[in-house]
């Protein structure tokens, strides 16, 4: 039995995550499901297609699926299903704005999946992410290591990439981290980032850290703001692919994702973006990373910030 994997939603985020799932080509199949008329199928189509020049044999299927869960069969047996439907930020929106409408649209698909595909791993990616991570594990009842979500390897590339780019040198050389929510909260980490292994904060002074740290934080809004018409794909599904990666191949990558803490850094009972080692189970640890007392402290907060709004999903 091959593996195969599911993207719920074809937007920009879901057919770039798709294609680029495809093109590892350690799939047998990739399913990619929406709910607007023959997309999926012509997106399929096209990808099908273009496997001969690419050279990759991993089939893509698509599915145009009904509110009430029609079509949903296509995702049997997924190994991992990354979800990615919900509404994008428009200009001057915040992902909390998203918080109501995703949540229904999470819910139903989490309860699809759960029904479908009782032994995936899930991968949410909907904003806003650490909220609609814990809406979909309430709602599918999986167990809290199978579901987690995709922020912090997002985030720590912008951080990188504006490292590398400030400092004119390779992104390769660059190793940098970030932690906490995707949002308002998130704690980029100067004390674990480095330049060709030396501290960050040897290569640059502290205020320009702090201008890129702002900028990381706000590395989203900046994107939305330019396009005028959706959000970041790019980056994101080449961070949820990797993820979806790791589990298919029971891998052992250490990661930041939104995972669920239970005791690590002194935090309980939240989904919080942390380095996890990533397999086939999903989250196998939380691999806690030396913090200093000002990153801890924001880590904490992040914790109660997220906490107070998970509480809030709970009910809706």
């Amino acid at each position: 039995m091959g593996k195969k994997v599911t993207v719920v939603g074809a937007g920009f985020y879901g057919s770039t995550t798709a294609q680029r799932l495809a093109e590892y080509d350690v799939f047998d199949t990739v399913v990619i499901t929406d709910i607007i008329d023959g997309k999926p199928e012509g997106l399929a189509l096209d990808i099908n297609q273009s496997r001969p020049i690419e050279g990759f044999e991993t089939k893509v299927v698509g599915k145009t699926t009904g509110k009430n869960g029609e079509g949903y069969e296509v995702i049997e047996g997924s190994d991992v299903v990354v979800i990615t439907a919900g509404l994008a930020r428009k200009p001057g929106m915040s992902r909390m704005d998203l918080l109501e409408t995703n949540a229904k649209i999470v819910r139903q698909v989490a309860e699809q999946v759960a029904k479908y595909a009782p032994n995936a791993v899930v991968i949410v990616v909907s904003n806003p992410l650490d909220e609609m991570t814990a809406v979909a594990q309430l709602a599918s009842q999986f167990p809290k290591n199978r579901v987690l979500g995709q922020a912090g390897m997002l985030d720590t590339a912008r951080f990188s990439n504006f490292v590398a780019e400030a400092l004119d040198v390779p992104v390769g050389s660059v190793r940098t981290l970030t932690l906490g929510s995707h949002g308002d909260t998130m704690v980029p980490v100067p004390s674990q980032s480095t330049v060709n292994g030396k501290p960050l904060r040897e290569a640059m002074p502290a205020e320009q850290i702090e201008e890129l740290v702002v900028r990381t934080r706000n590395g989203g809004a900046e994107v939305v703001a330019l396009l005028k018409t959706g959000s970041a794909y790019y980056a994101p599904s080449a961070a949820a692919a990797r993820m979806a990666k790791a589990v298919a191949e029971d891998s052992g990558a250490v990661m930041p994702v939104c995972a669920w803490v239970d005791g690590e850094y002194g935090i309980s009972g939240v989904y919080l973006g942390v380095e996890a080692e990533i397999g086939a189970e999903g989250v196998r640890r939380i691999v806690e990373t030396d913090l200093d007392a000002d990153e801890l402290a924001s880590l904490k907060a992040a914790a109660e910030a997220v906490r107070a709004k998970q509480g809030d999903v709970a009910n809706m």
